[in-house]
């Protein structure tokens, strides 16, 4: 037997001391020690009653696609990853992203993938027959890597594509090539977008194939109207190099934008003439009307507050109006749209009646039916199951930091129904087969990573989880860090959703430093009681024992209504400051540890416009600021963005420039730094360098860091991300020690 040992308590106290680990920033951006595992990316086949999914093949390297049984949970292999190796090469094809065609017969490789702005859109792509397994890569004539959004045709025969702005169809049995655009170049853009209708209006996939795949449906981009803007590379060669960028700031021209049809066979364009200037209306979506030889176009006003929607008949080019959708303030574009009852109804999403709800709208526009119905927004529109006769949808009524299924009676019958479980407080997704019976179900919040599990959907019962992430929880809660705490926050004129990150050894008798992060603007929300990697960058503040808080001014993208969100119309900049310093003053007074003479704010992109607009104009609560990525006068963003929420320039000049962090530079009394990347597309170093000159200008003192070559969102090239976080943690600890 052996011995023993005892141990004296004051050791297990130090012991125990020595087993919590101090959070440290390589560890978050650099070695990825607490990165979560995902799952798939999955396709729920034809059938229904399976999914597809990659898994890795050591064997012979690459990946297989693997089919599961949703029900018996059965594993098949679909496509080994042998059955990708090209002939002549030893390793598979890298599988970038893959899609079936229609009748399951075929798959869709796209691989060897290149960024265009934001994500992977260009590359190369290849077909594998299921049956006879031949593997064709496409687009031999073309140049490598420069293909782009490649689809089969309805009936799986050819492959449409684009390259260098022209559009292309191939026969994937002869490999005939067949050019359907011949005029593509750098200003005429063909079956793809410009870079503000990517940014904006999410358009990058530019051309349709219809339903019998005679002819092909695309919109046409001149961009020579666009002013261009010059990126400067200086750091890959010895002579600096620009990078012209077709880029519309607010009030400038926008690109000519029109919509035509061409036989997949070639030949002549024939061009729907829609009326109004096309330089200030926008054609934010235009798709087939399933089984006919019509197309639904979506026509935006240049102020973005009413939308004409169109059908345009491909054949004799006539084009008759459905509808309009109008709003006071602005309008978003939905990709809800599902035809019903063998084509005579649509849904349709609108805010017209105070909340966001789904509609069932007759095919000549006249009769309107509400599906979704109450004070509830409907975040996100999961399945339309017209068989089952019921739509699945994301909301969050009772709280707006989380979200829910819900379900209502596509007839409109119905209330909406809770589907997520009660006992699962936090955030869902889902996505479901179409006939509605199964689910990938994606739960979490603030305190747990993705649970990944396969559903039962008619009673949310589990079958299989996917993915638990278990290891890297355990690590975080190895950590012992304080929890993030929602609570509301009491402005007078409405309450605010907040949350709070206290240091771990928090004593209430102590006063700590407090940073405030901010975006503010209605493209996002920062309240929200979801995993988001752990937040471990405001843990860690939080561990250098500062109190962090985050606050969801009015007008931040929430479902708490439409004048919830509306409300900051004409005004960015403006409302926003002022909720924000209000719930600040309410914070202060809530807390007897906050040190007030020790207030930081901090925020990225919009974030870093509200960052120095409460700076600048709220010096007796904010004393330092952080500003990254920011817009300093928002008359040099793109004009979709900021004409969609503070109207037209030169209707609403004069709160464009009030707005504007550039404008009050000068009463900046507190510490700041600013930092940008200088090859940033989407808010240029041009923001960064007038503020700075502006401050100049003035004699105020600042710090500032510029990152070469890297983009909006500062991680590109090596050590990039960990760089920049130990900047701003050194900017923290400089201004509150």
């Amino acid at each position: 037997m052996k011995p023993i040992i005892l141990i004296p308590l004051v050791l297990l106290i130090v012991f125990s001391s020595w087993s919590q680990e101090a959070l440290q920033l390589d560890d978050i951006f650099k070695n990825e020690t607490y990165s979560s595992r995902k799952y798939g990316p999955v396709r729920w086949m034809k059938d229904n009653k399976g999914y597809s999914t990659l898994e890795q093949n050591n064997a012979v390297g690459g990946d297989d696609i693997i089919r599961y049984e949703a029900k018996s949970g059965v594993r098949s292999v679909l496509v080994a990853a042998n059955k990708l190796i090209p002939r002549g090469e030893t390793k598979p094809l890298s599988i970038k992203n893959y899609e079936w065609s229609i009748d399951n017969s075929k798959l869709l490789v796209f691989t060897n993938t290149r960024k265009v702005w934001r994500y992977h859109t260009r590359g190369d792509y290849w077909v594998l027959d299921m049956e006879s397994g031949a593997l064709t890569q496409l687009g031999k004539s073309v140049a490598r890597t420069t293909m782009m959004f490649a689809k089969f045709s309805p009936d799986a025969s050819r492959v449409g594509y684009v390259s260098k702005n022209n559009i292309y169809v191939e026969n994937i049995t002869s490999g005939q090539i067949t050019q359907l655009t011949f005029d593509g170049n750098e200003a005429i853009i063909n079956g793809t977008f410009d870079w503000v209708y990517e940014e904006e209006l999410s358009c990058r996939d530019g051309f349709r194939w219809s339903p019998d795949g005679k002819q092909i449906a695309y919109w046409q981009s001149n961009t020579e109207n666009i002013g261009t803007f010059y990126l400067i590379n200086n750091v890959d060669s010895l002579y600096s190099k620009p990078i012209p960028l077709p880029y519309p700031k607010v009030g400038t021209k926008n690109s000519d934008v029109k919509v035509g049809v061409v036989s997949a066979l070639g030949g002549h364009t024939n061009w729907f003439e829609l009326p109004g200037d096309p330089t200030n209306n926008y054609l934010a979506r235009m798709d087939f009307i399933p089984n006919s030889n019509e197309v639904m176009i979506q026509q935006l006003n240049r102020k973005q507050n009413s939308n004409t929607v169109w059908i345009g008949n491909t054949r004799t080019m006539s084009l008759t109006t459905i509808f309009t959708d109008k709003d006071d303030a602005w309008l978003d574009i939905h990709d809800n749209i599902m035809w019903l009852e063998d084509e005579h109804y649509f849904t349709w999403t609108s805010e017209k009646d105070g909340w966001l709800h789904l509609y069932k709208v007759s095919r000549d526009g006249k009769k309107f039916s509400t599906i979704t119905k109450g004070n509830i927004d409907v975040v996100k529109i999961n399945c339309i199951d017209p068989k089952g006769g019921y739509v699945y949808y994301i909301a969050s009524p009772e709280n707006y930091t989380q979200r829910y299924l819900y379900r209502s009676k596509i007839d409109g019958s119905t209330a909406p129904e809770r589907v997520s479980p009660q006992e699962q407080s936090g955030q869902h997704a889902y996505q479901i087969s179409a006939d509605a019976k199964y689910a990938i179900h994606t739960f979490q919040n603030s305190k747990t990573p993705n649970q990944i599990t396969l559903i039962n959907l008619q009673n949310h019962n589990p079958i299989r989880v996917l993915e638990n992430n278990k290891a890297v929880l355990n690590k975080v809660e190895a950590l012992g860090l304080a929890p993030k705490e929602f609570i509301k926050i009491d402005i007078g004129e409405v309450v605010l959703d907040a949350w709070i990150i206290k240091p771990s050894d928090f004593d209430s008798e102590k006063k700590y430093p407090i940073i405030f992060y901010v975006y503010g603007e209605p493209a996002g929300s920062t309240v929200q009681d979801a995993w988001q990697g752990g937040d471990l960058w405001h843990h860690y503040l939080a561990q250098q024992g500062y109190v962090v808080v985050s606050i969801d001014n009015r007008g931040t993208r929430t479902p708490r209504g439409r004048n919830w969100r509306k409300s900051i119309y004409g005004q960015i900049g403006i409302l926003a400051t002022h909720d924000q310093a209000a719930a600040a003053k309410e914070v202060f007074k809530k807390y007897s540890f906050i040190d007030t003479d020790r207030v930081g704010i901090w925020g990225w992109s919009g974030g870093g416009q509200m960052t120095m607009n409460c700076l600048f104009r709220y010096p007796e609560i904010y004393k330092s600021g952080l500003a990254v990525s920011f817009v300093s006068d928002q008359r040099l963003y793109d004009n979709i963005y900021q004409e969609r929420y503070m109207g037209l320039l030169e209707d609403n000049e004069e709160n464009y420039i009030a707005g504007s962090p550039i404008s009050h530079a000068k009463k900046l009394e507190g510490d700041l730094m600013i930092i940008h990347g200088t090859a940033d597309d989407n808010v240029h170093y041009q923001s960064f360098e007038r503020l700075a000159n502006e401050l100049i200008k003035h004699n105020k003192m600042f710090d500032m860091m510029s990152y070469p070559m890297r983009s909006h969102g500062i991680n590109e090239r090596e050590n990039t991300s960990l760089h920049l976080r130990k900047t701003m943690a050194r900017y923290w600890e400089r201004v509150f020690n």
